[in-house]
């Protein structure tokens, strides 16, 4: 399957997507230092591909509340062995994104195969990967985060949360249509966790649809994420599973299309059950 026949799946399917989430660091929130061998890491690209991942999303540089920014150089250190083995080794032409904010490592990641570009700063930390998407004709999520991960999380403050995210993604869309992506590349993703409070979380969640209705793909990222560990009274993140599954299950209600997972089969069946329902609700038929 070459890159378009891919991509087709990503533009074209209004399927639930499972990105699974592969991070190649020594200290994300819940699964630092897991798969930071290559070998490692192709083990579990291969056991999400099992599960029902659609994506992989590999990131070398973690964004935990707190965490410090890690160079150009060490994150393609960390990522392009990882990106050479999956390209090499999978037997299931997946999609593979990204998770980066440097235009440095989204390059040579695309070189090496990579379909999307997944921007936690949405093209502020370095603007020149908005011009690098629009070249390469590449999907590029934008993402919204008020501050930076090292001070995201330092008393956080928003007038109406959803409003001034919806805004923010707006001037981010218009940014990169003026660098030259077109509007069909491009993927929003309100943040989850990203310089939020809970209850920003939480009515970002009750109102998905606001989103969605902007016309652009939405992507969720609220696996495992601390303020459903502060809900559940479950300080491990591990352990919020059953909590991410449902976000999941609102979130395919709602019509969100990705959802970026660190378990991918729990919350593959929540997609494919609500998905169906959906579908029901909406008028259509489900294939036996």
């Amino acid at each position: 399957m070459n890159k378009t026949d891919r991509l087709d799946t990503l533009k074209h399917s209004d399927r639930p997507l499972i990105m699974g989430i592969l991070n190649v660091t020594p200290n994300s929130f819940s699964d630092g230092g897991f798969y930071t061998g290559p070998r490692q890491a192709l083990a579990q690209a291969r056991r999400m591909i099992e599960e029902g991942a659609d994506i992989i999303d590999i990131g070398g540089e973690s964004t935990h509340p707190g965490s410090d920014r890690v160079s150009a150089e060490e994150q393609l250190a960390r990522v392009i062995p990882v990106m050479e083995i999956l390209r090499q080794k999978l037997s299931v032409d997946c999609l593979i994104s990204i998770d980066t904010t440097r235009s440095e490592v989204a390059e040579v990641a695309l070189a090496q195969g990579a379909d999307i570009i997944n921007d936690i700063s949405a093209g502020r930390d370095d603007p020149a990967i908005l011009s690098l998407a629009a070249k390469r004709d590449t999907p590029l999520v934008l993402m919204h985060m008020q501050g930076t991960p090292k001070t995201m999380q330092e008393s956080p403050y928003y007038e109406a949360v959803v409003d001034e995210v919806l805004a923010f993604l707006e001037q981010r869309v218009a940014a990169a249509m003026r660098a030259g992506v077109s509007a069909g590349n491009i993927i929003l993703d309100p943040g989850i966790g990203f310089g939020k409070r809970r209850n920003d979380n939480l009515l970002l969640l009750a109102e998905l649809d606001r989103l969605v209705a902007t016309g652009q793909p939405v992507l969720l990222g609220a696996s495992r994420k601390r303020f459903m560990g502060a809900i559940c009274g479950e300080p491990r993140p591990d352990e919020l599973i059953a909590a991410t599954v449902a976000t999941t299950a609102l979130g395919v209600m709602s019509g969100v299309r990705i959802f970026r997972v660190h378990d991918v089969r729990q919350n593959r069946q929540a997609a494919n059950v609500a998905y169906a329902i959906r579908q029901v609700r909406c008028g259509g038929r489900m294939t036996p």
